[in-house]
Order: structure tokens, then C-alpha cells, then sequence
């Protein structure tokens, strides 16, 4: 009698910052006027159709030694509206793969918007749906910023709930908007908790450009009061991480999830290992910026990188009977 022996099947999930995700075109409700052909950045077809494929072949290849497959579910930030992800999924290196997305426009300032895509074989989404992050500028104005996306559905066999993130911006200063990702932070939890009403033991993953490290306090608010594992805590270092400001490493992007991803019952997704996709390709090769990453432009100047963020990902396995 053959005893079968339980097969492990490995997945990628990945978030990736795309630097300006913009179309060529000039739309009235985004500030896209620096991404156009007239700006001083001179923003062509050509330049957007190679930004594409570069992005394209980075996300077809974030995990690939481990899985043999493209990520299942890559969350996106930096994008201008969903014909740029189309575009972004129609490249060579992506067309291949069956990858649906998800994306709502977000009032952000900068007409900027976070997104899913997934691979429609192994996700397939029941809901979504977007939650505003309320805050005032410093005359007591409403500020707008990008919107926290949610996305429920069936992974394989497990309903996963996927909450997409990009955080306000450190540009004002690093201790002047620390009250805004705050309350970022606090959105999400209330996310979470509402997850928590409908699903028992739900699993959540919670990704994004957070604009902060894990050491940072919204970071740990997050994880302390919405009860999330972060796997990216031991990452960081002076020579690595995801984004490189004035010589000094961050790690501003990454992937937490619920501690149910530790349970290790046959037929349930499970944790494996968190990484930054930091691959020799994606970083300037000479210079003094030597080992950042490779991004499109600097200031108005033209280099025709990738991003200026590096790609992190983590590896769940499904071991079925």
C-alpha cells in the first residue's frame, strides 16, 4: 500500500513602491504635470513603456528561486490610476501570467493610489473596498493622503484579508508628521477589529509603504494592538534596507501579518521567511549612491532606473494532504 507523502507548495506575497507610476497624459485631478512630455522631466512614451517592462521584470522575478512562479499577490504603491497598472500588467514580462488587480482612486494630494494584483489561479477576491485616513494640515484643513485598501478573498483554500498601505510622507519632517502615521496606524486597527467581528481566527496580512521602521511608534502600535507578527523587525541594518535617505538605510517597507500564520496544520498557509528584494540588478552599479536602489529619475534628471525603493516579500507554504 503507498502511503502518499504531503506535498508543500511555496507562494510569494510582495509589496513594491513604483516611484511615480505615471501615464503620459494630463489629468485634470492628479498633480501629474511633472510626469508629462512638456514638464521639465520629459516624461515620453518611451521612458513610460521602459519603466514598465523594468517594473514588469522585477515584480515576474521577486521569489521566483524559491517558488518557480512569479508573487501570487504583489501590493503596489506609487501608482496614478488603473490604466498604468493594465499597461504594467500587459508588459513581456507579466503578459504570460494570469494577474487580475484591484484599485480605487484616492484624493491623495499628490494623485498617487496604492493597488492589488494577484494571480487569479491561486486568489480569488470576494470584497474590497477603501478607508479614508482623516487629517488636518496645520490651519486645521482637511489633508488628504492616500487611502488604505482591503481586499478579501480565498487563497488556495483560506479566506486571507490583504490591507494595502502607503503613509504619509516624512517631508514635513520626521517628528512633524509622526501624528499623521499615527493615525494611519489607528485606521488600520479599526480595520482589523471590523475584520475581527465578521470572521473568527481571520487571517490578515498588512503591507505597505509605511513611511516608518519597525522600531518606529506607529509601526509598533500596529503590531501590539492589531496583534500582528512583523517579520521585517530584524532586517534592517546599517548596509541594508528598502529605501536610502542621505546615505542612511530604512526600512519603510513591509509585511506584517496575524500570528495564525504560525499554526502548522495540513492544508493551512503558513509563514516560511521575510525578505527584501535587494537583487545586485536593482542598485546603482558605480558611483557614490553604489548598492541603492536604481531609480528613474533623480530631481529632474533622468537615469532610467527601476525605483527608489527595493521590493519585500514573504514566502507562505501550504502543506496538503
Amino acid at each position: 500500500m503507498n502511503i502518499q507523502e504531503p506535498k508543500t507548495t511555496a507562494y510569494t506575497v510582495a509589496f513594491y513602491n513604483l516611484e511615480n507610476l505615471f501615464d503620459i497624459y494630463n489629468d485634470a485631478t492628479k498633480h501629474d504635470y511633472d510626469f508629462l512630455p512638456g514638464s521639465d522631466k520629459r516624461w515620453t512614451k518611451k521612458r513610460y513603456e521602459r519603466k514598465l517592462h523594468k517594473l514588469g521584470q522585477v515584480i515576474s522575478k521577486i521569489g521566483f528561486d524559491n517558488t518557480q512562479r512569479p508573487p501570487a499577490i504583489v501590493g503596489l504603491a506609487e501608482i496614478e490610476n488603473k490604466n498604468v497598472i493594465n499597461d504594467l500588467l500587459k508588459s513581456s514580462e507579466l503578459e504570460p501570467y494570469d494577474y487580475d488587480l484591484v484599485h480605487y482612486d484616492s484624493k491623495d494630494e499628490r494623485g498617487i493610489d496604492v493597488a492589488l494584483i494577484y494571480d487569479k489561479t491561486v486568489f480569488t477576491v470576494e470584497s474590497s473596498k477603501t478607508f479614508s485616513v482623516y487629517l488636518e494640515d496645520h490651519i486645521g484643513e482637511q489633508d488628504y493622503t492616500r487611502d488604505i485598501l482591503l481586499v478579501s478573498g480565498i487563497f488556495n483554500t483560506e479566506r486571507l484579508h490583504i490591507i494595502v498601505n502607503h503613509w504619509p510622507s516624512r517631508r514635513e519632517g520626521e517628528l512633524e508628521s509622526h501624528p499623521k502615521r499615527l493615525k494611519a496606524a489607528e485606521k488600520v486597527i479599526e480595520i482589523i477589529d471590523s475584520i475581527k467581528l465578521i470572521y473568527p481566527n481571520p487571517k490578515i496580512l498588512v503591507m505597505g509603504d509605511f513611511n516608518d521602521n519597525p522600531i518606529n511608534d506607529s509601526i509598533k502600535l500596529l503590531s501590539n494592538k492589531g496583534e500582528l507578527y512583523n517579520p521585517m523587525e530584524t532586517l534592517l541594518s546599517y548596509t541594508r534596507g528598502s529605501v536610502n535617505h542621505n546615505f542612511r538605510w530604512n526600512l519603510f517597507d513591509q509585511i506584517l501579518f496575524s500570528t495564525n500564520f504560525f499554526e502548522t496544520e495540513l492544508n493551512k498557509l503558513k509563514f516560511d521567511e521575510a525578505n527584501i528584494f535587494d537583487e545586485k540588478f536593482l542598485t546603482q552599479y558605480k558611483g557614490r549612491f553604489k548598492g541603492q536602489p536604481f531609480r528613474t529619475y533623480v530631481g529632474k534628471k533622468y537615469t532610467g532606473g527601476y525605483s527608489d525603493h527595493f521590493p519585500v516579500y514573504v514566502h507562505l507554504n501550504i502543506t496538503q494532504s
